[in-house]
């Protein structure tokens, strides 16, 4: 059995969805292929939250960050849902990172304020602060799952083909064309595109990788790890909770929202092991849980370190922790999110069907020429 698509998109979490959506929008035969269920928890994308804030030391992921929310405005009011809750965020720790956090929101012109340790202690007595303080209303929380599924069904209204279950086992580059074959519940099917978008994340090296290398365009070296953050019970209130980062002085750096219904999620960033996102055994360390709860301890006394719920998901880390955005031929490549791409995602939809239909790359995210 043969098909042809104007565009198959290769990965159903938020990144693919939103490129799915972006690209049945503008009226192209769209298909989707998803080797996992819809909604799994395989990848990077699942869960009930994610952190959006503007808070930035690079002033080019700001300006992003403001289009983003732009982009999640847009996606709201084409899905009828409530995806973004602006609970403010604080930033706290190392003061030269926090100074230039303030500096680039100040440069972009963004509302914020400095606060001292115990100023920032009495408005959120759910958390403890160390060096310099930062707070700026425009960010708060994603409801990510809630995300996944409004852009999925955007994309199938827009009349995208949702296939999940299914894997891609061959990828042939024809020039200007590609034949994908899939392995699904009806069986083998080989299908021809004149675009595919592989965002794959995590398994983009294997799924793209010798492809992107023969047109001269090798993938950056990924580093994929298995992270471990963990929801917290609380008997706080949901409005004690902003989102936070901690840039700490003498550990790694951390990360804070709520989860409504599931408790405070924290984490340490990219600390965790390195896998094979196909064996990853989803298995706690128990050392990476005790510093997580001493953490938690010291400086989240608003929730009960003694009882996390364990949370497991990928970082697919690219050298600079900056994205990879590009195509050769008539591949584009969607990976290298570094723990920190799922605030951009409707954005990243929309640049993702730019570079599909033959537009440029943001230099940024581009593989060198």
């Amino acid at each position: 059995m043969s098909e042809h698509h104007d565009h198959v998109v290769i990965g159903g979490g938020v990144v693919g969805a939103a490129a799915a959506r972006s690209l049945a929008a503008r009226g192209a035969r769209v298909l989707l292929v998803e080797r996992f269920g819809r909604g799994h928890d395989r990848g990077s994308s699942h869960g009930g939250s994610r952190i959006f804030r503007l808070g930035y030391a690079d002033p080019e992921y700001v300006a992003l960050c403001q289009l983003a929310l732009d982009a999640w405005r847009a996606l709201e009011s084409a899905s009828g849902r409530t995806l973004l809750d602006l609970t403010g965020a604080v930033d706290h720790g190392r003061p030269e990172q926090v100074d230039a956090i303030a500096a680039a929101l100040t440069g972009a012109g963004i509302d914020h304020e400095r606060l001292t340790p115990e100023q920032a202690t009495a408005r959120w007595p759910g958390l403890a602060f160390e060096g310099s303080v930062l707070t700026h209303p425009s960010a708060g929380r994603i409801r990510a799952a809630d995300t996944i599924e409004a852009l999925l069904d955007l994309a199938a209204s827009d009349g995208a083909h949702l296939r999940f279950d299914t894997r891609v086992t061959s990828v042939e580059d024809h020039g200007d064309t590609v034949t994908l074959v899939l392995d699904g519940p009806d069986g083998t099917t080989s299908i021809t595109a004149t675009s595919v978008v592989a965002a794959v994340g995590s398994w983009a090296p294997a799924v793209v990788g010798e492809l992107f290398a023969g047109r001269g365009a090798g993938l950056p070296a990924l580093r994929v790890t298995q992270e471990q953050p963990a929801h917290f019970p609380s008997h706080l209130p949901e409005s004690a909770w902003p989102s936070f980062v901690h840039w700490q002085t003498d550990g790694p750096d951390v990360y804070g929202l709520l989860t409504p219904g599931e408790g405070v999620k924290v984490g340490f960033h990219g600390t965790g092991a390195v896998v094979d996102p196909d064996t990853r055994d989803f298995a706690p360390e128990p050392d990476q849980v005790r510093r997580l709860q001493e953490y938690v301890a010291r400086f989240v006394p608003g929730v009960d370190a003694a009882a996390p719920e364990l949370i497991s998901c990928l970082y697919d880390n690219s050298p600079a922790e900056d994205f990879v955005l590009d195509r050769r031929g008539p591949v584009t490549v969607a990976t290298g999110f570094s723990g920190h791409g799922f605030k951009f995602a409707p954005l990243l939809g929309e640049m993702l069907a730019d570079l599909a239909t033959g537009g440029a790359p943001h230099p940024r995210f581009a593989l060198p020429a």
